[in-house]
């Protein structure tokens, strides 16, 4: 007599899916706040738009983490990709005034391995805490031979809301506006590929790699998740008159602050007037390449851009330092010149 061909005789785990969704709920709840009507667990997650509302207006966004779970797969760092899945779609969720209400997940893999899954969901569970935001729902998807053994992927999706006259969309910026930037936590959650390149040519050249950078272990430099920008933004978008903000994601400064930035308007940034990292030294010693190019593929410091009147910079700067957040006056918004790029770099 032949065996039965279960679900599980082809790879996929009913009971480990049902056992993860039992782990990772304590996480979740602990993400609840005002207007969850159903969360994890039903078909559809529920959400009641706040009230106070004239005229609410949704923001969404999405993303993943890319190849940095390349490193945190090969290097079994699995704690910090949850808080850069939530970060980066709160953060653009963010730069248009908007504050995150929820998030679901995505986490695909080829066999479910119970432990490193609630690892990851529950840093997923944290970055929503210190973004204020719930926890939902999301799908655990296990695909046998469509990943290997080990593997995994994440994408994740955000919703926040703001007053439709409360919107920032950059249209009332003038040339002299000062941009601020905010410090980042590292390379957050872009230009993983040439820093898996980078790793691998030094480990070729020179054997090895640094043992420490900015004062911690060098994997741990590299898995630093992104910064949460939520709390102390919103913050001081309710004192303070800002007029548009830019998460600085893929492309850098160079190519992210442009697109809050209207037509007729560039930015000049003056890389001295922040500080440049030993990682981000040692990135841009070992790839041999220009501050241009530094700041076209990492954040290279700065992991959120503000852009405000001059008269109100400084007391923008005093607030946010006093909420937790490193400040530099990086640039200004100047007329932009044809034929260049928008964001020139002194």
């Amino acid at each position: 007599m032949t065996s039965p061909i279960t679900y599980k005789s082809a790879g996929v785990d009913i009971e480990a899916g049902d056992a993860l969704v039992e782990r990772i709920k304590p996480f979740a709840k602990r993400t609840m706040r005002p207007g969850v009507l159903a969360g994890i667990g039903g078909f559809g997650a529920m959400f009641e738009v706040p009230s106070g509302y004239t005229q609410p207006v949704l923001v969404s966004g999405t993303d993943g983490v890319g190849t940095k779970l390349r490193l945190a797969i090969e290097w079994n760092m699995h704690k910090t990709v949850g808080i850069d899945l939530v970060a980066m779609s709160v953060n653009d969720v963010l730069v248009q005034g908007a504050e995150p209400l929820y998030f679901l997940d995505y986490f695909a893999c080829g066999h479910l391995d119970i432990e490193t899954a609630a690892t990851v969901i529950k840093g997923i569970a944290k970055g929503c805490e210190l973004s204020g935001c719930a926890l939902i729902g999301g799908e655990t998807a296990e695909m046998p031979d469509m990943y290997p053994d080990g593997d995994y992927d994440l994408a994740g999706f955000a919703v926040g809301v703001v007053e439709k006259s409360k919107i920032l969309d950059g249209q009332n910026i003038q040339s002299g506006d000062v941009v601020l930037g905010l410090a980042s936590s590292g390379v957050h959650s872009n230009g993983f590929s040439l820093v898996r390149k980078l790793i691998k040519h030094s480990l070729e050249t020179q054997g090895a790699c640094p043992m420490t950078l900015d004062s911690k272990p060098f994997k741990e430099a590299f898995m630093e998740p992104t910064r949460l920008y939520v709390k102390p933004v919103l913050q001081a978008l309710a004192k303070h008159p800002i007029k548009a903000m830019a998460h600085i994601t893929g492309g850098g400064l160079i190519e992210n602050l442009p697109r809050v930035l209207p037509e007729h308007l560039g930015a000049e940034l003056v890389r001295k007037n922040w500080p440049r990292t030993e990682l981000f030294t040692w990135l841009q010693s070992t790839a041999g390449i220009d501050d241009n190019e530094m700041n076209r593929t990492f954040n290279d410091g700065i992991g959120m851009a503000l852009v405000i009147d001059a008269n109100h910079a400084q007391a923008l700067k005093l607030t946010l330092e006093a909420l937790g957040e490193e400040v530099y006056s990086i640039g200004l918004i100047t007329p932009r010149q044809e034929g260049n790029q928008r964001v020139l770099l002194k």
